[in-house]
């Protein structure tokens, strides 16, 4: 059976062989990936990234070292297993100057106890010669892993030889982008994601009236993503409970990192999304990275405050704590919020109230006469600014997608429209048509000449 999402392939290696400037020839940048969000601005070691139409998870490591106390070495060796135990498939980078380590064989056992695909990658192989003399090395073919591929990640050499090499092991059985994910008719996926020891089992059972998942005070305790299956006001759902991690890191930063990426493998299923937040600790970086990244993937989106039981209240708490939570989130303040107690299961049913408003939300299509009558009155009300001496027009604009809704906007000058402008359209879209709690997509295009205005 397909898996509804798309494979994710990790890069391995002692330090210095590599690993990074392979990453990034990879996704073609060598920057920090930035975010407007707050808190969202930050060294990414995972994207979303493509080869000849197809797209992957790519996911970066620290260097592996052996038999070190220090305990940044330990955490960064268990962060090189937990990604060979997250991926579908790994690059196994060596460098072909410097011969095989104890390192490279602690990681070759490892591979070869999790089962994983894997490519071994010679890197620095710059010239024929090093080529020659790595293929010819006994001790590359004695560690039982595939043919190596020799490349230079910085200058590119063979790296796109090597993509193919991994996209055919995990081709199979995944798909080959985002875009094609296969949505069941009439069956709401909502993935329940947060931090943990947020209390996603907990809240799971609540919902479900049954102990169906494996609740524990204990954060990690879910291995794998659990799916149940439940029918509420005449809609069906599929919760999927996001996968936990065995608690076995000594730096936090591990921990929240791989959760992360394996919350992302479960937003990539979903329709809707609902971030998870304990109230009494207030949201957290990790959060709204998360809520991000949902946001990038363009699934539907709410927030559920749990353990609001545990907050003393008066008459403003509710109003004072939505409108800091807002304040954090900017600017994906679409997104509703609503307050939970999982223990006393306080507003559950509301989480898939406004789940299912939601889902009808990103699959509504609005007809191109009222998105045009909309487009005049904004227009009317706040005339394109011009641009370099040119007059902007915005003539005409349709909805070319649903699930998730996409619009294009025809203009005569596109690439001149100013962001803020294009922030205003769709902020009076939402106000005109709605969407709670779904990203838009507004893709301004070259009018084309045909077309009567």
């Amino acid at each position: 059976m397909k898996q509804n999402r798309v494979p994710v392939i990790a890069i391995v290696g002692r330090p210095n062989v590599g690993k990074s400037t392979l990453f990034n020839r990879i996704i073609g940048r060598q920057d920090a990936i930035v975010h407007g969000t707050p808190g969202v601005t930050r060294d990414r070691h995972y994207e979303l990234t493509d080869w000849n139409g197809c797209q992957f998870m790519l996911v970066d490591t620290g260097g592996y070292i052996p038999q070190s106390h220090d305990s940044v070495d330990a955490a960064v060796r268990e962060q090189a297993e937990l990604a060979i135990d997250e991926a579908d498939a790994v690059l196994f980078v060596i460098d072909a100057g410097s011969g095989l380590t104890i390192a490279e064989q602690q990681i070759t056992d490892h591979l070869k106890r999790s089962d994983k695909r894997c490519v071994l990658v010679i890197n620095k192989a710059d010239n024929p010669r090093t080529t020659q003399t790595v293929m010819a090395d006994e001790q590359i073919y004695r560690l039982g892993l595939s043919d190596p591929v020799c490349i230079s990640a910085i200058s590119g050499q063979n790296v796109g030889d090597l993509l193919d090499r991994v996209l055919t092991l995990v081709g199979e059985g995944f798909l080959k982008s985002v875009d094609e994910i296969v949505y069941e008719s009439n069956l709401l996926q909502l993935a329940v994601i947060g931090k943990p020891n947020v209390g996603k089992s907990s809240f799971v059972n609540a919902v479900t009236g049954e102990n169906k998942l494996i609740v524990s005070d204990t954060p990690g305790t879910t291995r794998d993503s659990i799916h149940t299956d439940i029918t509420f006001d005449g809609q069906r759902f599929r919760l999927i409970d996001t996968a936990g991690l065995r608690r076995r890191a000594k730096v936090k930063e591990n921990i929240e990192f791989y959760s992360t990426l394996r919350t992302l493998k479960t937003i990539q299923e979903c329709d809707v999304a609902v971030l998870l937040i304990d109230a009494v600790e207030g949201l957290a970086d990790q959060d709204i990275r998360v809520l991000e990244e949902a946001r990038q993937l363009k699934k539907g989106l709410l927030i559920a405050v749990n353990k609001w039981d545990l907050i003393e209240k008066d008459d403003k708490t509710y109003l004072n704590y939505e409108r800091r939570l807002k304040q954090a989130i900017e600017p994906t303040t679409y997104v509703p919020v609503v307050f939970i107690s999982s223990l006393t299961r306080q507003r559950v049913t509301r989480v898939l109230e406004l789940a299912k408003r939601v889902y009808g939300e990103r699959n509504k299509t609005i007809s191109t006469s009222r998105l045009n009558r909309f487009l005049a009155e904004a227009i009317a009300r706040n005339h394109p600014p011009a641009v370099r001496g040119k007059d902007i027009r915005i003539n005409y604009i349709t909805q070319i997608k649903s699930r998730p809704p996409v619009f294009a906007l025809f203009s005569n000058e596109p690439a001149l429209l100013p962001p803020n402008y294009r922030q205003y359209l769709e902020h009076r879209m939402r106000e005109t048509f709605g969407f709670a709690g779904v990203p838009l997509s507004l893709t301004f295009r070259k009018k084309s000449k045909d077309r009567v205005a």
